[in-house]
């Protein structure tokens, strides 16, 4: 690394400088620059050009694992060590996740909680989980509420209001229902909030035959699924587009449009989908 430093900047810097800033003496340095290029620095640099490619294309929110389960995708198998060493050495560099913050207790709601912390499904269609997170814009705040398939992880429904209320989560809803018409056992699984308790809603439930869930009151890891969900969501945005706070609503709403529909929805590759994307998984399901 060092003498590739040097290699790097000595049409800028006297090479005798920076052989001195560096440790590496002259003598070394040209000598190893005398070299014929070796076959493994030529697959680095194959391989550099390829995992730049890759980590573009994620809208550079991607770290060496998921970089090196993209690239197995594609016929090259390489070690998350040597993918991690090239991206530090190209500057390449993934989104890191933020401390985990809790939400407030809930209303309670005489219904029981069937998912049990249990958030896997063998098909898309099976169980789906929902929440509301809040945005802090310039002009005020923005509320997301979303709905997520646990078996391909696609965000199958989502709305966005200036108030958290039953309309914001009832066209969410309406969403999912109308983009997937489901047909067999469905599980929807929500916190206790007043929203997903209210009567338009749980009767929208009811005419599809969806089977009511609800987390225990005040207990945050019982619908832990969607909470990463939005951890993602706001980690990358953040990583996208800089603090929201800073932001119109409007332009907010622009941007999640664009990242959930676009970027998430047909575009993310998941580790735990064995690196496809949430549209790929769908429709293997269907297909299966």
């Amino acid at each position: 690394m060092s003498r590739r430093f040097v290699s790097k900047h000595r049409g800028q810097f006297p090479t005798t400088r920076l052989c001195e800033l560096v440790g590496v003496a002259r003598s070394s340095f040209y000598e190893w620059d005398s070299r014929p290029l070796s076959d493994h620095y030529l697959d680095d640099v194959d391989l550099a050009a390829e995992i730049h490619e890759i980590h573009v294309a994620s809208r550079r929110t991607y770290g060496a694992p998921r970089v090196a389960g993209q690239l197995a995708n594609r016929g090259r198998r390489h070690s998350r060590k040597r993918v991690a060493r090239i991206m530090g050495e190209c500057g390449l560099v993934g989104v890191h996740g933020r401390k985990k913050w809790r939400r407030g207790r809930a209303n309670p709601a005489p219904a029981p909680d069937l998912l049990g912390r249990d958030f896997t499904a063998e098909k898309s269609n099976q169980r789906w989980v929902a929440d509301v997170t809040e945005f802090r814009c310039w002009d005020g705040k923005l509320y997301l509420a979303g709905i997520f398939d646990l078996h391909d992880h696609t965000i199958v429904g989502w709305s966005m209001a200036q108030r958290q209320n039953t309309d914001l989560v009832v066209n969410a809803l309406v969403m999912a229902l109308g983009r997937r018409m489901p047909s067999g056992d469905l599980l929807h699984h929500a916190d206790r909030g007043s929203p997903y308790t209210s009567l338009e809603f749980t009767n929208r439930l009811a005419d599809w035959g969806l089977d009511a869930s609800y987390s225990k009151v005040g207990d945050c890891f019982d619908n832990a699924a969607m909470e990463s969900v939005w951890a993602s969501v706001k980690k990358e945005l953040r990583h996208l587009h800089g603090d929201w706070s800073k932001l119109t609503r409007s332009q907010l709403r622009t941007a999640l449009f664009d990242y959930i529909e676009v970027f998430y929805n047909r575009q993310r590759h998941q580790a735990r989908l064995d690196h496809h994307t949430p549209a790929e998984t769908y429709a293997a399901s269907r297909a299966a």
